[in-house]
């Protein structure tokens, strides 16, 4: 598999919000080879706090890509057939610009300075890039959880650019629920003393402790009550017995404790707050509630996932948007997958996800030969 890390840079760039970021850098990653006709070319759109680097291995760290038991020959994602592109979302910290980037007007990283962004922003940003390669239509964007957000947002603002979608996970807008969790994440990081106002780059001291609970917290939504079972259950740490203390008794404790420091050292504090803020604030029908408007006519076809399991993205989030296309007519297959592993399900439980995606795109560039 050939694999390219690159990066491409745009003088500006538009935001819904109203504001316009001057310069703007994008990172992303290829798999595969473009085809003569620029015909075989699918983008994959990462999750909350994925990045660019979703298959293979990284040259600097060693690790496999967020979605390589998808990505790969002979794979969902074949890249003996298809080009494969995941680029690194506006507001993130893995080579796109974002908060902790330098901003032109003061030398300094822009941090609470930095615009706040939404979805459409980010796949406008794609769209530049997408254009930037020469690709006049996609053959497909997939993505899960805010990629599969991306992947919505694509048909729904470029429908003739995209032959098909695949949203996994996802919904058409956050409901009280994950506008609380993220909610709470946010609060966790600002309540750190060291968030310093988002101004803490400089003396590189991060509010370490308040982005580790807010990972914590976000982890456990990606869990399923079954999962923590089986994974945890209510083992205990290295000890025979309680400590009485509030040190780690639980294994699972211990897990969610090592998950939190992880998470500290690859990612920013400033980004969690403007993504899951753009998440938030996703909503297709652009607040009238009337998402037959977003899909009445948009040609692309869908194919919509989701698992038993998940209820931090619940089976009938993805229901819902099935429904209104099957009501406007669009060309739309659904799959509920029995699966274990809640939200986490759509990385780790690829088995049959796998199928329905190789046939899938199968037939959807069946369809585009024809054509």
């Amino acid at each position: 598999m050939i694999v390219e890390t690159k990066s491409a840079q745009f003088d500006s760039i538009a935001l819904e919000g109203g504001a316009t970021l001057t310069p703007v850098e994008v990172a992303y990653e290829t798999y595969g080879a473009l085809n003569h006709e620029r015909s075989n070319a699918i983008l994959i759109t990462h999750a909350f706090t994925g990045d660019a680097h979703a298959a293979g291995v990284a040259h600097d760290s060693g690790k496999p890509g967020w979605w390589d038991n998808m990505i790969g020959p002979g794979k969902a994602f074949d890249t003996d057939r298809y080009f494969v592109i995941c680029s690194n979302v506006l507001g993130g910290c893995r080579g796109t610009t974002g908060p902790a980037s330098l901003n032109p007007a003061t030398g300094k990283p822009y941090g609470m300075s930095f615009p706040v962004i939404t979805i459409r922003d980010m796949v406008r940003l794609q769209k530049m890039l997408i254009d930037r390669l020469g690709i006049a239509r996609l053959l497909c964007v997939a993505g899960g959880s805010m990629g599969g957000m991306q992947a919505l947002e694509w048909a729904s603002s470029y429908p003739e650019a995209v032959r098909c979608v695949i949203p996994i996970a996802t919904t058409w807008r956050h409901s009280a629920q994950q506008i609380a969790f993220n909610e709470v994440g946010r609060q966790s990081i600002m309540a750190d003393p060291d968030w310093n106002g988002g101004e803490y780059y400089e003396n590189n001291k991060p509010p370490a402790r308040g982005l580790a609970v807010a990972r914590m917290v976000g982890h456990i939504t990606y869990m399923s009550d079954e999962s923590m079972r089986e994974k945890f259950g209510r083992k205990l740490r290295e000890k025979e017995k309680f400590g009485f203390d509030f040190g780690v008794d639980f294994e699972v404790e211990s897990y969610l404790r090592y998950r939190g420091s992880q998470f500290v050292e690859r990612f920013d504090a400033n980004s969690y707050l403007y993504i899951t803020k753009a998440e938030d604030y996703f909503d297709l029908t652009n607040g009238t509630g009337r998402l037959a408007d977003a899909f009445r006519t948009v040609d692309t076809r869908f194919l919509v996932i989701s698992f038993t399991s998940d209820w931090l993205y619940p089976s009938y989030q993805s229901q819902e948007i099935v429904r209104v296309l099957r009501r406007v007519n669009g060309d739309v297959a659904y799959c509920d997958l029995q699966s274990n592993y809640g939200h986490d399900a759509f990385l780790v439980d690829v088995g049959e996800q796998t199928e329905l995606v190789r046939g899938f795109l199968d037939s959807t560039a069946r369809i585009a030969v024809a054509a």
